[in-house]
């Protein structure tokens, strides 16, 4: 079999991260100034447990001073001198996290039957509210409208995470991919990636039908224009991705078709994430050399379970808070998809499918791998910006990982294979104040990460709860 292999970068330079931008509550437009609820510019967090994203266990009775946009300093209560003039709020009971990474967080949402809708509007505002301070959008439907929504939480102007967005879907040929870009050369794919790096994006993202030609040239191309690249592949294998030199491979193990023996030289076998989670083995000889040559190649991993699980026939997600975000005719469309896999004595999306994916990310991180999370908001709808990826944090511990572990997890391993986490991702003086203030203890209760109560994105609190009302009923229209 002829692999495409990319040479090693020697590039590192047009791959250095740009300084994030970072506003004060001063320079916030009316439309963020309302969601408000803690200016600054110095604030301390007093007696709050801290769970600092590194993966080192939780800390009781800290103190965290934030002043401007970045965190001064962190520590014990009696250790931390709080400044003069601060804004102190006295927390015992809470929780502090870093702001979670979201690593595949479209601004669009895909529901039951097929329903699409960009939500420049309820996105943004669920993940803040939900404690994901940045997001990339890992595949544009819209990439101009995620562009400019970008543009408008930069400058203060709309409320939101920090955003990294990728180009539209780059796949092969496939007339059920029409939105899409389809390319069948590799001049084809280099263009494209020239043509969106000079449009502002930051990362690509190869779909399921691309071949090996195109995507080597994406990759080379990428390098090229100081972008990284990630895919939802399926003709393409993950030890094949791993040759070719991608930076990041999304959903894990259903997608994974080295598993497939079906498979054939890029070619994306039909039906294969189903015929992965019934015959794939996770724990196996063909997992264990993929995981290890994953991690020698330092190839990320998004878990994505929150998307998988409502299509797991007795894990019906009946939040209630992301049934009041849906529109009502959203919510009807998906109660009524819900129930039509609970009743399907033959639906083929089974728990022994979500349970190996789970094996496999334990696999991936008890190598060395660095996972990250993300909620991909498609589907059947049951997954939503911001709830989905507090519902990752619930299920990566029902995999098997600690708080401390799933808290990195969710924010520093993004940070890393994003290239940000010198800004980015840990509770440490000096960084980017990105927080989530929960009311609890997460370490005793993974459910405590829908308690968030104050964001702070630079340095600024917003209220999660105000964020939420604003969008309820919006999911699926706008």
């Amino acid at each position: 079999m002829r692999k495409f292999i990319v040479a090693p970068v020697a590039l590192a330079a047009l791959l250095a991260p740009a300084h994030l931008p970072a506003q004060s509550a001063a320079e916030l437009g009316d439309a963020t100034s309302e969601f408000v609820s803690i200016a600054g510019p110095t604030v301390a967090l007093a007696g709050v447990k801290v769970i600092d994203g590194t993966g080192s266990g939780a800390r009781t009775n800290q103190t965290v001073v934030i002043e401007g946009n970045r965190i001064a300093q962190v520590g014990p209560a009696g250790a931390v001198e709080i400044p003069p003039g601060a804004e102190v709020h006295e927390l015992p009971g809470h929780t502090v996290i870093p702001g979670m990474i979201g690593l595949h967080n479209h601004l669009f949402f895909m529901g039951a039957g097929g329903r699409m809708a960009q939500g420049n509007i309820s996105s943004p505002r669920l993940y803040l509210a939900a404690g994901v301070t940045t997001i990339r959008t890992t595949g544009s439907v819209s990439p101009y409208a995620d562009l400019n929504v970008k543009s408008s939480i930069d400058r203060g102007l709309a409320p939101g995470p920090r955003m990294h967005v990728t180009a539209p879907y780059v796949t092969g040929p496939n007339p059920a991919l029409g939105d899409m870009a389809q390319v069948t050369s590799p001049e084809e794919a280099r263009r494209f990636v020239r043509y969106w790096a000079g449009e502002g994006v930051s990362w690509i993202k190869a779909y399921t039908t691309i071949r090996r030609a195109e995507l080597a040239a994406v990759i080379e191309e990428a390098r090229a224009q100081g972008l990284r690249v990630t895919g939802h592949i399926c003709s393409i294998t993950f030890q094949e991705a791993v040759d070719l030199g991608m930076d990041n491979i999304e959903h894990g193990f259903g997608t994974a078709t080295d598993f497939d023996p079906r498979k054939q030289p890029d070619e994306c076998p039909p039906n294969s994430m189903v015929r992965v989670g019934e015959q794939g083995d996770p724990t196996g000889e063909i997992a264990r050399a993929l995981i290890l040559s994953m991690v020698e190649n330092d190839v990320g991993m998004t878990s994505t379970m929150a998307v998988i699980e409502p299509m797991t026939k007795g894990r019906a997600v009946l939040d209630e808070r992301t049934l009041e975000a849906m529109a009502p005719e959203v919510r009807e469309d998906y109660l009524e998809m819900v129930g039509r896999i609970e009743a399907d004595p033959d639906w083929s999306m089974t728990e022994e499918h979500l349970q190996k994916h789970m094996a496999f990310e334990r696999g991936f991180v008890e190598a060395g791998g660095v996972l990250a999370a993300g909620v991909d908001p498609t589907g059947i709808g049951g997954a939503i910006a911001g709830f989905g990826d507090q519902r990752n944090y619930e299920l990566l511990i029902e995999a098997g990982f600690d708080a401390s572990t799933v808290v990195r997890i969710v924010s520093a391993n993004g940070a890393r294979i994003m290239g940000v986490d010198d800004e980015v991702g840990t509770i440490e003086a000096g960084k980017l104040a990105d927080l989530v203030v929960l009311e609890g203890d997460l370490e005793s209760d993974p459910a405590i990460i829908g308690n968030v109560t104050v964001v702070f994105k630079d340095g600024v609190g917003y209220d999660s709860a105000k964020l939420i009302d604003s969008v309820k009923g919006m999911v699926g229209i706008r």
